[in-house]
């Protein structure tokens, strides 16, 4: 049985049984693993992904059954009708209707065309040059690259009948530099084609390690910072959920009523949009056509994420923002979620900012922050800059202070716009001066 065979027949018994609609979410993913160590491969892993969400809807109660077989639709039907049946709330959570998508042509990367025996070789060559880069590198704890391919399908009882395929890939090293018994640990990743990339990214993981040789801590007070692009998007990524209608809604968000209100500085857009071309889609995963969208134009909140649930909730339409896993319920996802660039260059920040701390790395983004209140405090580590210029590494230093406080703080954009790792959503940041902040060090 294929899926058009068995979402026929789920369609049939689902209204059969008194469903007003259903919807199959549809997933079909491969992944390529490799690590590798001195020299040699460690790990190699083909994972494939196969899974089928079946959304029914009985009056205003939602039902979900998820399998990952292509067999017996009759009885996933039965599930999800039990599950619509044991809701005790009714929330109208609406499905969307036929429509059409703008094209968005499949991208081509140069890296869809490497052999695996290709791929490994590349991610050998990574470790090789990271060490060779420079007599203070003594080994690599970690090398790996990851490419995959993601095949999405959307249908329903409505007409619905939207697919996509996506690829996907990442690589990061983390080689350790040594020198006088003093022991560093750094990191560089590139995504898509950057993989190809090895020489910068081998490069670049070396100076991350070697330039926090010798750090120590500074005295605890206020100071001015820059927020390093990849720290930035971190930080970014971390805090996403106060962005969601759904935390909103459910009083999990303070920016909860506050669009056309200040909550950032007057320098800061933040958009999402899902027709970038780092990871464009023609819609979100309710098949809700994309829409670009300024989440905060130049300070003022203009609008939080929403999905078709949400958005009917506020009286609105949705951002095209709805996410899901094939075995998990609706909710909301940013897609390709950043902060506008600017025209700075580093240099002309760390000039601005005179004297003050360069963040680098933050840690502890799991334990570290309170989305609800946007409070976190979180280990940092960086550079100390004196008049304009890099003196001496920093480490075992503390930054504090709220999230919705730090963006009305930023007084200067970088112009070095970086994206993380795509996991899921894609989320991306430039360098931020921030004006000041609680450093807590020695």
């Amino acid at each position: 049985m294929d899926i058009k065979e068995f979402r026929v027949k789920a369609f049939e018994k689902a209204l059969e049984k008194g469903c007003d609609n259903a919807e199959i979410y549809f997933v079909n993913g491969e992944d390529l693993s490799v690590a590798c160590r001195n020299g040699e491969l460690e790990k190699y892993s083909v994972s494939r992904s196969y899974g089928i969400n079946l959304r029914v809807q009985i009056g205003n109660k939602q039902g979900y059954a998820y399998t990952e077989m292509l067999e017996n639709p009759e009885e996933l039907v039965a599930r999800a009708v039990d599950n619509a049946k044991a809701v005790e709330t009714e929330d109208v959570h609406p499905m969307q209707a036929k429509c059409i998508y703008e094209s968005v042509p499949r991208k081509e990367y140069e890296f869809t065309t490497l052999s695996e025996k290709e791929k490994i070789a590349l991610a050998i060559e990574l470790e090789k040059k990271a060490i060779a880069s420079d007599e203070r590198i003594n080994k690599v704890v970690s090398c790996n690259l990851v490419t995959g391919i993601m095949k999405t399908g959307l249908y329903n009882t409505l007409g619905l009948e939207a697919e996509r395929e996506q690829d996907m890939a990442f690589s990061y090293v983390l080689p350790v530099a040594e020198e006088n018994g003093d022991v560093k640990e750094g990191m560089a990743y590139r995504t898509g084609d950057g993989i190809l990339d090895v020489d910068g990214c081998a490069k670049e993981a070396a100076n991350n390690a070697i330039e926090q040789l010798g750090a120590e801590s500074v005295p605890s007070g206020e100071y001015s910072i820059i927020l390093k692009n990849s720290a930035a998007a971190d930080l970014l990524e971390a805090f996403t959920p106060i962005f969601s209608a759904e935390a909103a809604q459910k009083g999990l968000s303070l920016l909860n009523g506050k669009e056309g209100e200040v909550v950032a500085s007057d320098i800061i857009t933040i958009i999402d949009n899902p027709m970038h071309e780092i990871n464009p889609r023609a819609f979100d995963d309710e098949g809700v056509p994309s829409k670009a969208k300024h989440v905060v134009d130049k300070g003022v909140l203009k609008t939080l994420l929403h999905n078709l649930k949400t958005a009917k909730k506020a009286g609105v339409e949705s951002t095209s923002n709805a996410g899901r896993s094939a075995s998990g319920p609706i909710g909301v996802s940013p897609s390709v979620f950043y902060i506008e660039p600017g025209d700075k260059s580093f240099d002309e920040l760390k000039n601005q900012m005179s004297n003050g701390i360069i963040i680098n790395d933050v840690s502890g983004l799991n334990a570290g922050i309170n989305t609800v209140s946007g409070d976190f405090s979180l280990i940092a580590s960086g550079l100390l800059v004196e008049n304009g210029v890099v003196v001496r590494p920093v480490e075992q230093i503390t930054i504090a202070s709220s999230f919705f406080e730090l963006m009305k703080n930023i007084i200067a954009i970088g112009s070095d716009m970086k994206f993380g790792i795509p996991f899921g959503a894609t989320i991306g940041s430039p360098s931020l001066l921030v004006k000041k902040i609680a450093v807590s060090g020695k």
